[in-house]
């Protein structure tokens, strides 16, 4: 990659990284703030439904306007409106009404971040694949530090302290793309031809397999820390034991979410990396088929199993993220791909954040451990639609 794309790179993985940090602290602190509170689990958690979709459904009207003003200033907006929010949150902590009102406003303006980086990635930056798989990696750093460091916040100095911590880092955001390398119009009017590989067919049934892809994302990452909680009390005993009995069950539970997002990581370069060399449909059907098994497997375990069959899930189900995004880029023309990535998104995260409804029902209704059940239902049939897409489309060389 030429100082150009690096640069670019640079601007965009600090905002992927903080895109997926901002939606991942809320789970962390689901049981502190639930206590603190004095809320059921469910009923906390439903607080965030607001920002899970704003974040979700605001993500095509902000590709459009990219698409038609450009990445930077909307980056620039994300950084400080969420940043701003987080901030609100964090003075409104013990006010449920007034508490969910911000997290929205987090959820409004980290919807920014992925049609506008990821379409920027894609319209500038030669190996595409390469390219998600770096910003891929990022993001999925997010993942693992917003649990860790959560709960860490937490334990020292409260809930209230983690969303004073999110804005901060939020706003740092601002004046890292106050230096980033402005968008080359010139440039991107000489790379508008195509490929050959635009496909309207393929990226409505795309959109299908992206929304339940979604689902599957948001009911893991939101049910994981407390879902350790929950069900590693034998190995945390033993762990703490250790420690003097000192360390928090929530403390240990988010640095095992965070290990396994760690571990995700390599998921990410993996993904990339074969996206590069094969054909990318059909990575994409074997990284989500490998999902289907380890989320029953996880509805069973406890403890170290539960962690190990975590592990081998999250490889995969984030691992397949770079080979999605490059067939976004493949499926579409390069002048729309911000709003292509918008459509992803409304879809992903939009509708993805029906699972923490879903996740609310299946707690109150049944236990938590059939969340895992019903999330590998939901990749059986992302599977389905994934052979569909490979029987209708032409094949997707590197």
């Amino acid at each position: 990659m030429n100082t150009r794309e690096r640069a670019i790179l640079t601007a965009t993985c600090f905002g992927h990284f903080l895109s997926h940090f901002n939606m991942l602290v809320f789970p962390a602190v689901l049981l502190p703030l639930a206590d603190r509170l004095g809320m059921g689990m469910a009923q906390t958690l439903d607080l965030s439904f607001w920002m899970y979709l704003l974040f979700g459904v605001t993500a095509l009207p902000w590709g459009l306007a990219t698409d038609r003003w450009g990445a930077i200033p909307f980056l620039g907006l994300f950084y400080g409106g969420a940043g701003l929010c987080a901030i609100g949150a964090a003075y409104s902590i013990d006010n449920p009404a007034i508490l969910t009102l911000w997290l929205a406003g987090i959820g409004l303006f980290t919807g920014i971040y992925h049609p506008a980086g990821l379409g920027w990635i894609s319209k500038e930056i030669e190996r595409v694949s390469l390219g998600m798989a770096y910003n891929g990696i990022f993001g999925n750093l997010g993942l693992a530090a917003a649990p860790l460091l959560a709960g860490l916040v937490n334990w020292l100095w409260g809930v209230k302290a983690v969303y004073i911590a999110v804005g901060g880092l939020n706003l740092v955001g601002v004046l890292l793309i106050l230096f980033a390398p402005k968008t080359d119009l010139k440039h991107l009017s000489k790379e508008t031809k195509s490929r050959g590989d635009e496909s309207v067919k393929g990226f409505v049934i795309l959109l299908f397999a992206m929304m339940l892809g979604g689902m599957a994302y948001r009911g893991a990452t939101v049910t994981l820390p407390a879902y350790f909680e929950l069900k590693n009390g034998e190995m945390f005993a033993m762990i703490s034991g250790f420690f003097g009995g000192s360390l928090s069950e929530n403390l240990l539970a988010t640095g095992v979410t965070s290990f396994i997002y760690v571990v995700g990581m390599l998921g990410q370069y993996t993904g990339g990396r074969m996206a590069e060399r094969f054909e990318l449909r059909w990575c994409y059907l074997i990284f989500h088929a490998l999902t289907v098994p380890a989320a029953l497997f996880m509805s069973a375990a406890a403890n170290l199993p539960l962690v190990g069959v975590s592990i081998f899930y999250i490889f995969f189900l984030l691992g397949m993220q770079p080979i999605e995004n490059t067939i976004v880029a493949r499926f579409t023309p390069k002048r729309f791909h911000h709003a292509a990535f918008g459509t992803k998104f409304v879809l992903t995260f939009g509708v993805g954040a029906l699972s923490v409804k879903m996740v609310k029902w299946i707690e109150k209704a049944s236990v938590i451990d059939d969340v895992f059940i019903a999330l590998s239902l939901i990749s059986l049939t992302l599977v389905g639609v994934i052979g569909l897409l490979i029987r209708k489309t032409e094949p997707l060389e590197p």
